[in-house]
């Protein structure tokens, strides 16, 4: 059967907007000829509404777009649509997350999510009835089934522990499919495509069926959705792959591995970087925004947040702000230009003497006999961070802030200061991983000054200051922080890995009390298997369990 797998980029809540994506999609779709053209989950309401679902009026708007996709699709060709469906039993949850098949103006077949995820992003038991039944569409000789996201991931264990009670994919075999589709609405995560296809492919060799995945593409406030639909064959082999981002893939379902090379998966901090890139660009355009600006200290979380954003709106729309102290190395005000001429953006320098000076002479009464440390370390950062966000409220440009996910892990940051923006587009990326990222983009295309990645973090908030002093090693804090925020160790499980007791304690402890700061900043885009925001949800106000006795 010849399919065409629209991976579309859908806005939530946008239902005309919704419906001429799909309308359009399906026509360029049509050129194909194919016999089914199949849409992302949930694709006319976008993903994932969240609380929307609660408002009755949001699944009614969405029922009159869908009337209107029925009488507007054309004859001919049948379409797998996402959508809300509605729970015909009367108990339980009003709404379902389904899939409808229309042909000729008629709906001809629906089926309705089983498995609802819980776990890290996703809330749907919250909103969605569960499927009690699967069946197998008859079409054209095929009877096809349809396994919505979730109903894949039945052979994994989503959290420690968790085992879901049905398996959507093996009833679909048991009742004769010969084809499984697989529309779904996955978030991009760094190696994820390579789980999507294994899943797919262990299905497929377990069946002996051809299984193909359409996944959404965009972005939706934390979550980015690479698209990355393909096709795997009867035996298991990746026959078709598609492009991250908006995409069209036409497969043929008896196509195989021998008769069309498997496509290769791209380099992985390449694809980490689209993803950064695409996100920054959907929250932007999606919130209304066109220009944006960021503080630029010459470091490397600054060069990397400008580079992605120069990428997504284009370096005219950029701009970046040098706001050097007098603990500012002229290396770092150096660099930040080089880096700003490298970009082609624009780049102003906004000294903060002149307020800082203000702010210690109006504390200094209050202050004397006092030793200057972390409170004017502190004045400075929110000095800068007043000055960003005036540029914004002024140019109405989008402040991005340039915090890494090591910083926020254990607090290295200071509220209503740098943490200030909009969006954290590095927020889910560790440092070591930071400069992995430049590397990667400076051995690629020479971009960012080789002196940036090469000199020491700082703050430079105070003398000779390095971020050693006050953190740990980089490659020591993330091994660790990876293990307690990633997998959910305990401090014990983790020391038992060969880390010092004593440091996996103060790590952990660091951790913890930062939650406060965490609640107050601003959205991560999500590139790990758990980011901090509504992925990692934790308690401020708690007792901190993971402390061990390090006196052995």
């Amino acid at each position: 059967m010849k399919l065409a797998l629209c991976q579309i980029d859908t806005v939530i809540g946008d239902f005309p907007g919704n419906v001429d994506r799909i309308l359009d999609a399906t026509g360029r779709a049509m050129r194909h000829e194919p016999e089914l053209v199949v849409f992302p989950e949930m694709s006319l309401c976008g993903y994932p509404p969240m609380d929307l679902l609660d408002q009755p009026s949001f699944a009614e708007l969405e029922e009159e777009a869908f009337r209107r996709l029925q009488k507007s699709l054309p004859h001919g060709v049948a379409v797998a649509l996402g959508h809300i469906g509605r729970n015909p039993s009367g108990l339980g949850r009003p709404l379902t997350n389904a899939v409808s098949v229309i042909l000729d103006g008629a709906v001809v077949f629906e089926q309705a999510k089983t498995l609802l995820p819980t776990y890290d992003v996703f809330d749907e038991a919250r909103y969605f009835e569960p499927a009690t039944a699967r069946r197998v569409w008859n079409y054209r000789g095929s009877r096809i089934g349809f396994a919505i996201c979730e109903d894949l991931w039945r052979e994994t264990t989503p959290v420690p522990g968790m085992r879901y009670p049905v398996d959507p994919p093996r009833e679909l075999l048991d009742a004769g499919a010969n084809l499984i589709i697989v529309p779904s609405a996955s978030p991009y995560q760094m190696d994820k495509t390579d789980l999507r296809v294994g899943l797919c492919a262990d299905l497929a060799r377990a069946g002996a069926v051809p299984v193909a995945y359409c996944n959404m593409a965009g972005a939706n406030d934390s979550l980015v959705f690479d698209g990355r639909s393909f096709l795997v064959d009867r035996k298991g082999h990746l026959v078709a792959l598609g492009d991250f981002g908006e995409d069209i893939l036409v497969v043929d379902t008896e196509s195989t591995v021998a008769e069309q090379a498997a496509p290769t998966s791209p380099q992985r901090w390449d694809e980490v970087e689209r993803a950064l890139v695409e996100g920054i660009r959907g929250y932007m355009r999606k919130c209304g925004f066109k220009k944006a600006h960021l503080g630029l200290s010459g470091g490397i979380d600054s060069a990397i947040v400008a580079v992605l954003a120069a990428k997504a709106i284009g370096a005219d729309n950029l701009t970046c702000v040098s706001m050097p102290s007098r603990f500012s190395s002229a290396g770092s005000v150096d660099d930040s230009v080089e880096l700003a001429r490298q970009l082609g953006c624009r780049l102003e320098t906004i000294p903060i003497e002149a307020p800082f000076s203000s702010f210690l002479g109006t504390l200094n009464p209050h202050f004397e006999g006092t030793a200057f440390g972390l409170t004017e370390e502190n004045l400075q950062a929110r000095i800068r961070g007043d000055i960003l966000m005036a540029w914004s409220n002024k140019f109405d440009s989008m402040l991005l802030t340039t915090g890494n996910k090591s910083e926020l892990a254990v607090g290295y940051c200071t509220l209503y200061g740098d943490m200030c923006g909009a969006l954290a587009p590095i927020g889910d990326l560790l440092k070591t991983e930071v400069f992995a990222l430049c590397e990667r983009i400076y051995a690629r295309d020479g971009l960012i000054p080789r002196a940036i990645l090469d000199k020491p973090p700082s703050a430079e908030l105070r003398p000779n200051q390095l971020d050693q002093d006050s953190l740990p090693p980089y490659n020591l804090l993330d091994a660790i922080l990876e293990l307690y925020i990633e997998k959910d160790l305990s401090a014990e499980d983790i020391a038992a890995h060969g880390f010092d007791p004593a440091v996996v304690t103060r790590i952990v402890a660091m951790t913890a009390r930062s939650e406060y700061k965490r609640r107050q900043a601003a959205p991560v885009i999500k590139v790990s298997s758990r980011a901090f925001g509504m992925g990692r949800r934790m308690p401020i106000a708690r007792v901190v369990h993971e402390a061990m006795d390090t006196r052995h």
